[in-house]
Order: structure tokens, then C-alpha cells, then sequence
């Protein structure tokens, strides 16, 4: 392995473990914030990323999706153990509204900054320097995990954080039915994700992910 493929390597790993372990703490925090202290109480606020890594999530399925040569990464922390009850109850559907949307919100931003960051590079090809050609690697890799994060959390689709929104924004407007629905969905989330993603569907679902991660390069 040369070390141009060894930093490609490092600089991926980075910034995967960055969007999904930052993604989740900032659901514990804002919960937090909120008066939730599971999560920090459970030691679930640390940057320590052994903390949040996930054996399948964090490891075996991003290092499936290398190996086989996909052409995207994806993959998934520990979720941060959050007690919806006590957000509610102090800071009400707003808040717990909050909590639901703080990783994509985090995963949005860390994409916008990384972006800005990359505007000083005019051409990754171009670089002079081992250093140089990871760091922009990295924001490179930042701007296309973070978005894809961000964008697929967005998604109405149990047990995704954008189902948790919309039936928190659709209780505090009273739609009553619509969160009986999307609770009563909530067993089949997975299977509805698989179809969107493993048939012809993925090319609609994805498309907004590409349309964005393009807006920002």
C-alpha cells in the first residue's frame, strides 16, 4: 500500500468517525440541555470514541462497503440512551423536537464548515504534501459523509431521527392520526429502509443526497 492510499485510508476513517460518534452526542447533549442526564450519566458525552463505537455499525459494515469497493460508506455509532419523558416534560414537544433533529443539525453544519474549508484547495489533484493532501482528503470526505448522514436522518422513515420529528411537530399541531400512524409503522422501519435502498427506488431516495453533496463541492 503506498501512503497516498494509506492517508486516503486515515482521512476516511476520520471523518466517518467524526459524523456518526458527533451525530450522536449531540443528541445526548441537547437532551441534556434539556434536564435528560441519561446520557451523561451514562458516560455517553465523551469524545472517547470507543465509548459510542458500534461492532457492526462503526466497524464491520463500513469495512464491507470498503472492501467491496461501493461507492459510498455508511455506517453507525451506539445510540445515546436519551429518557423522551423528561425532555418533554421540561422543555415540551419543542424540546424533544430539538433533541430529534440536533445530530442531523450537527451533521449539516460540520458539512457546510468542511466545505468553506475545502474552497482554499482549488484542485486536490494539485497538492503539494502528505499533510496537505489529507487534511483536504479529510474535508473532502467530511463533505460526503456528513451530508449523506445528515440527509438520511432526514427521512420520515422509522426509526430514522426525521420519523421522531415529524411526529413531534405533528403532535404539537394536533395531527393525532399521523402519530398513531408513524408509531405504528415503527416494527416495519427497516424493512420500508431496505426497500427504498436495495431496489430501483435508491435512485430516487439517494438523488437529493447527490444533489446536495454536489451544491456544496
Amino acid at each position: 500500500m503506498d501512503t497516498v492510499s494509506l492517508l486516503q485510508i486515515l482521512a476516511t476513517i476520520l471523518a466517518l468517525l467524526i459524523a456518526i460518534i458527533g451525530h450522536e452526542i449531540m443528541h445526548g447533549y441537547v437532551a441534556y440541555l434539556h434536564g435528560d442526564t441519561t446520557a451523561k450519566n451514562a458516560g455517553r458525552l465523551s469524545i472517547n470514541p470507543i465509548k459510542h463505537v458500534d461492532p457492526v455499525g462503526t466497524l464491520l459494515v463500513p469495512a464491507i462497503l470498503y472492501i467491496s469497493g461501493a461507492p459510498f460508506m455508511f455506517g453507525w455509532a451506539k445510540p445515546v440512551p436519551i429518557f423522551i419523558p423528561t425532555v418533554i416534560r421540561n422543555a415540551g414537544l419543542k424540546g424533544a423536537l430539538h433533541v430529534a433533529l440536533a445530530g442531523i443539525a450537527y451533521n449539516f453544519t460540520l458539512a457546510i464548515i468542511a466545505a468553506l474549508a475545502f474552497s482554499l484547495f482549488k484542485d486536490i489533484h494539485t497538492i503539494d504534501g502528505y499533510f496537505s493532501y489529507f487534511i483536504a482528503y479529510f474535508l473532502v470526505q467530511s463533505i460526503v459523509y456528513n451530508v449523506v448522514l445528515g440527509m438520511f436522518n432526514l427521512y420520515p422513515i422509522p426509526p430514522l431521527d426525521g420519523s421522531h420529528a415529524l411526529s413531534y411537530i405533528a403532535a404539537m399541531l394536533g395531527w393525532n392520526k399521523l402519530v398513531d400512524w408513524l408509531e405504528s409503522i415503527q416494527r416495519y422501519g427497516m424493512l420500508i429502509l431496505m426497500l427504498f435502498i436495495a431496489t430501483p427506488l435508491s435512485k430516487y431516495f439517494f438523488a437529493p443526497i447527490h444533489y446536495v453533496i454536489k451544491l456544496l463541492y
